[in-house]
């Protein structure tokens, strides 16, 4: 199964029998607010807002939101707002947590506490989004461009994993993964195309996820079939063939990200992986539209982990 679009995407919620609690952290923020709002529309959702009153209602007022119905946490200022949000779920009143009007540090750092946390036992957490661009034939998803700043060999095996995992949950049986490089043969001088060898290997040897791996390889030659031409790089995947691409650090990520939102328009979203609850996050500055999509994201995640703990 390949989606070939948002519209595919949007074809696989789940009929719920009742709308997810989507825990908002940090309430006052535009787009975030439209997204959930859009999703409570769609019946998936049903806002739960935690954050600053008074600046969450003069936002929702100035949306047109404020007679739709949710319900508030207040915080206070020196109160973290994360933790209140996390509280929320850990009581068992949400389902799904939502990033909203803060930064990407002051989210994760606190989801990440042992003690007080989101964290499943001791799995690691990694996001992954999904993109949409003019020139690739279908979705495509990318990986870590939040979580894992430097991740070693041990995290990009956790990284492949939580992808792969997001991308069974949309259909996908094995995925077909890129490892993203500089260039496309191994050197020394550069350790992550030699992880990257490395990891390829071990996954021939004794697979640690189900997929496809392949790596290193250049960004070039992952998108563009004339530039493997070319080349005369021989892959059977390049040029829309690849269902994710995982970046060797997570700068690499978030600036290819951005470029794709800024000089492809494209639409994206994405969610944490390896927390007890599906995790919807993705830049600020992302449009109302891609708010929803994330949501859309989690919730099929979420059915996807209630489906497999009944089988």
């Amino acid at each position: 199964m390949e989606l070939k679009n948002f519209d595919d995407l949007m074809a696989l919620l789940p009929k719920l029998d009742q709308p997810l609690r989507v825990v908002l952290a940090g309430s006052d923020g535009e787009n975030v607010l439209k997204g959930l709002f859009d999703a409570q529309e769609l019946g998936i959702a049903q806002p739960v807002l935690v954050g600053d009153r008074a600046r969450t209602v003069t936002k929702l007022e100035e949306l047109g939101l404020e007679r739709e119905p949710y319900t508030m946490v207040e915080t206070t200022p020196g109160d973290s707002i994360v933790h209140a949000a996390i509280d929320v779920i850990r009581y068992g009143d949400g389902d799904i947590l939502m990033r909203g009007n803060m930064l990407a540090h002051d989210f994760l750092a606190p989801l990440m506490d042992r003690n007080t946390g989101l964290r499943d036992g001791n799995r690691i957490m990694s996001h992954v989004t999904l993109a949409s661009m003019p020139e690739y034939p279908k979705l495509i998803s990318l990986s870590d461009m939040a979580v894992i700043i430097r991740p070693d060999l041990s995290k990009k095996r956790v990284i492949i994993r939580n992808t792969v995992e997001a991308l069974n949950a949309l259909g996908y049986e094995k995925p077909k993964l890129a490892l993203l490089s500089l260039v496309e043969k191994g050197t020394f001088r550069m350790q992550d195309t030699v992880e990257a060898q490395s990891l390829v290997y071990e996954q021939k040897r004794i697979p640690f996820a189900n997929c496809d791996l392949w790596g290193p390889i250049s960004y070039d030659l992952i998108i563009s079939r004339e530039a493997a031409r070319l080349k005369r790089y021989d892959c059977p995947w390049t040029g829309g063939g690849f269902d994710g691409i995982i970046a060797p650090e997570l700068t690499t990520a978030n600036t290819l990200l951005k470029s794709w939102l800024i000089h492809a328009h494209s639409d994206i979203c994405g969610a944490v992986m390896g927390a007890k609850v599906p995790i919807a996050m993705t830049s600020r500055s992302v449009s109302a539209r891609e708010s929803l999509l994330s949501l859309v994201f989690c919730t099929i995640l979420h059915e996807y982990y209630k489906k497999k703990q009944t089988e």
